[in-house]
């Protein structure tokens, strides 16, 4: 079971109500609704000695029954697609509850006694937030948070005490600045800002304009939660012959990461690199008006590296357990991505989202190339921006990890090498240096 955002869609056939109400899901441990629910059923309070994971579907509801602490097995609350304007306080009752989703039910209020004691991943994109309490910051296992599309100004002072705060998505608020003390976390890997004052990346003056009409779209190649990505022939009227490219539609909504006019901007500022899908324009004249670009296309049969985080792994990817690679092809894969990072890094940009899941690659040699740009952000100047980059070096620091443990023998110096990128923070090497020591050369044993 895979979440990408923090949400999952409610799954089970049939009307789950009318088989709780048959006692068909007597002793369930997962539960999800699949209609519309006003009001919490009583028969979901009965499963209290077994229930874990609970999706409440869509619905009316504002609060939830007192009785909800009773779910002390319950791990895992989806609440999203109702009409949350305060976060229940009840929950913070919940003794065992990790996660919580809570995305785009108009919430405006967090208090701090709705957080549970172990929350570990805290969903809350797309809604009305402005402040959230000190007592985020006193929540141990923190380790995701998801906070995109809000009005929040600043974080709760007490987060810079958040050992273990891995990922953090802080997209379309109203940040003139980010707190010093973020960047300096100690496990902080994956980060995003776009759409904030703070954000410092801008679309290129001289983006190439493509006309839909010189675009033949072909079949689908894939869908994500910003858009759907196709294969094109492009005619493009300067080139001797037709191009084969892949061209992205976005679907103008706010993801878990932030906006789509925000990924556009930094996918093309991005620039051409061997190892990164990046774009080469941006559409014009769609019939429907749907903003989109042109990208380079990759190989067919290129695969995503792993699958995303799931509700267990929180902040790791899931990788298919028979991956097996040869040092050769590890290295010339993780190369590559180091490169890809470093000149991103040069151009003033942080991915965000460097990650497994957003690398394809050809699953023979080590080819592969960063893709996705929808948790990319512009980088400050200054001291603040290499501290950032250097959030990002922890990140390919645990990717390089995840590679050699599917490896056999490595020379000794990667391993040293993941140590020296997952180390504290200001030791942490730049990534254009990370990239010129997985040469052949520079890892021989």
């Amino acid at each position: 079971m895979t979440a990408n955002d923090g949400d999952a869609s409610a799954t089970g056939g049939g009307d789950t109500l009318a088989a709780l109400r048959r006692g068909d899901l007597a002793g369930a441990r997962e539960l999800r609704f699949d209609g519309t629910l006003a009001a919490v059923p009583d028969e979901v309070l009965a499963l209290a000695d077994t229930l874990e994971v609970l999706d409440l579907g869509r619905g009316t509801l504002t609060d939830l029954p007192a009785g909800m602490a009773r779910l002390h097995r319950l791990r895992v609350l989806f609440l999203s697609g109702h009409r949350f304007a305060r976060l229940p306080p009840v929950l913070g009752d919940c003794a065992a509850l990790q996660q919580i989703g809570c995305r785009g039910t108009g919430l405006r209020d967090v208090p701090g006694e709705a957080l549970p004691p172990r929350l570990r991943w805290l969903t809350l994109t797309d809604n009305a937030i402005e402040t959230l309490p000190e007592a985020l910051g006193a929540r141990p296992e923190l380790q995701k948070l998801m906070l995109a599309g809000n009005r929040l100004t600043a974080l709760p002072a007490s987060l810079a005490g958040a050992d273990r705060l891995e990922l953090v998505r802080l997209a379309a608020n109203r940040f003139a600045a980010l707190p010093p003390w973020l960047a300096a976390l100690p496990r902080l890997a994956w980060a995003a800002w776009a759409g904030n004052p703070a954000d410092a990346a801008a679309e290129p003056a001289d983006t190439a304009l493509v006309p839909w009409r010189d675009l033949a779209p072909g079949p689908l190649l894939g869908e994500g939660a910003s858009g759907r990505v196709h294969a094109a022939l492009w005619h493009d009227p300067a080139a001797a012959a037709p191009r084969r490219v892949a061209v992205k539609l976005f679907k103008g909504a706010m993801t878990s990461d932030g906006l789509p006019d925000r990924e556009m901007a930094a996918a093309l500022l991005a620039g051409d690199h061997p190892h990164l899908a990046g774009a080469l324009g941006r559409i014009a004249g769609h019939p429907e008006g749907a903003a989109g670009l042109v990208m380079p296309l990759l190989p067919a049969g290129w695969r995503a590296l792993a699958g995303p985080p799931s509700l267990a792994s929180c902040t790791r990817d899931v990788y298919d357990p028979a991956l097996r690679l040869t040092p050769a092809v590890a290295l010339r894969l993780a190369g590559g991505i180091a490169a890809a990072a470093a000149h991103l890094h040069a151009r003033g940009l942080m991915h965000g989202d460097l990650y497994a899941h957003n690398i394809l690659w050809d699953g023979a040699t080590g080819s592969g190339a960063l893709t996705d740009f929808g948790a990319a952000s512009g980088l400050p100047p200054g001291a603040a921006g290499a501290a950032w980059r250097r959030v990002e070096v922890r990140a390919f620091g645990l990717l390089l990890g995840e590679v050699l443990d599917r490896c056999g023998a490595v020379a000794p110096a990667l391993h040293g090498l993941v140590q020296a990128c997952t180390g504290p923070a200001r030791e942490r090497p730049a990534m254009a240096e990370v990239a010129d020591r997985l040469s052949a050369d520079a890892v021989a044993p």
